[in-house]
């Protein structure tokens, strides 16, 4: 696999590979990312399923409705709790969270979502942003 990436979670229980770019790398400001996240947004970047190996058995996951109404399951180390990824069953992608990556420095939002929903004093100048889900 070309372009690989590595990471993890805080206590080094999982460990994943990702190959290749994102599809693209959103940041979130509906409640629901505001709330999971513990900040003012989440983020996450999108790789086709192929693209994405977990190389850990210490996953835990949580189901739940998104603000659009799609069911969103997220994957968390079950030790430290850290978020790893999130899945749809409708969807044809991976949502990693970009923070657990080993190397971070490179990573650049393409869109931003839900921004009706934002804090107000989010700067919303870059990258592209939409009030809902597009």
């Amino acid at each position: 696999m070309e372009n690989q990436q590595s990471g993890g979670c805080e206590c080094g229980a999982v460990r994943y590979r990702v190959a290749g770019e994102a599809l693209a790398v959103v940041v979130c400001h509906c409640r629901r990312c505001q709330r999971q996240s513990g900040s003012a947004f989440g983020m996450s970047m999108l790789f086709a399923p192929n693209q994405f190996s977990c190389e850990s058995t210490e996953l835990a996951s949580y189901e739940r409705s998104a603000e659009s109404g799609a069911t969103m399951r997220r994957h968390f180390c079950r030790t430290c709790g850290t978020v790893i990824f999130g899945s749809k069953p409708s969807a044809s992608y991976v949502m990693l969270k970009p923070g657990t990556r080993d190397e971070t420095a490179n990573i650049r939002p393409s869109a931003q979502l839900w921004t009706s929903r934002k804090q107000n004093w989010i700067d919303l100048s870059e990258p592209e942003g939409y009030e809902t889900q597009p």
